[in-house]
């Protein structure tokens, strides 16, 4: 999953920005809307854990193993959160990606092929190629339906609006943010 160096930089500081981003925004939420910004902090952080240039730290052999545990429990916490709204399922696609991005580099195969953590190592040991085409159609029409959310409309006067933290769009300015960083990553599974 680990490309140059600079581009990994470049996704690991966007990937802790909306993580910390995430944590903010926590504090300023209660309830559901909590809950969602935790499990977005925690995919944010491990995202950027995931995407760190291998010059940088070369992550030891269980390193993978935990990553798959981490987003494990997540996703166990997803299928119990789906209950309660359709925004869960969006993040139990997350943590089911994370899992199997961490699977895929886990596999002694993928060890070899990604030890110099090149981009392009694609092929057996870099995942099931359907599974991956899968991910990545579900990535790209989430972006370009947050992305079209985006697109600003008539502003409406009346009184100050909410918090920086808890602005609509910057929440999903946030979930589009992880949502490309997620594309790039099983781009160079």
């Amino acid at each position: 999953m680990h490309g140059p160096a600079l581009p990994g930089w470049l996704l690991v500081a966007l990937c802790a920005a909306t993580g910390v981003y995430c944590l903010l925004r926590m504090r300023a939420c209660v309830g559901e809307e909590r809950r969602a910004a935790g499990g977005e902090a925690v995919m944010g952080f491990g995202m950027a854990l995931m995407a760190l240039p291998a010059a940088a730290l070369s992550p030891p052999e269980w390193g993978w193993a935990l990553y798959a545990a981490v987003f494990g429990a997540a996703t166990l916490h997803g299928l119990l959160a789906l209950r309660r709204g359709g925004h869960h399922l969006h993040h139990l696609v997350g943590s089911l990606a994370m899992v199997y991005m961490a699977v895929a580099m886990a596999v002694p195969g993928a060890a070899g092929a990604h030890a110099g953590h090149t981009a392009g190592a694609v092929g057996p040991a870099g995942g099931v190629p359907l599974l991956t085409g899968g991910l990545l159609l579900y990535y790209m029409a989430y972006v370009l339906r947050a992305g079209t959310r985006l697109v600003p409309v008539a502003a409406t006067t009346g009184g100050p609006g909410p918090a920086w933290a808890t602005r609509p769009e910057l929440t999903l300015a946030c979930r589009l943010s992880m949502a490309l960083a997620m594309l790039a990553m099983l781009v160079t599974l």
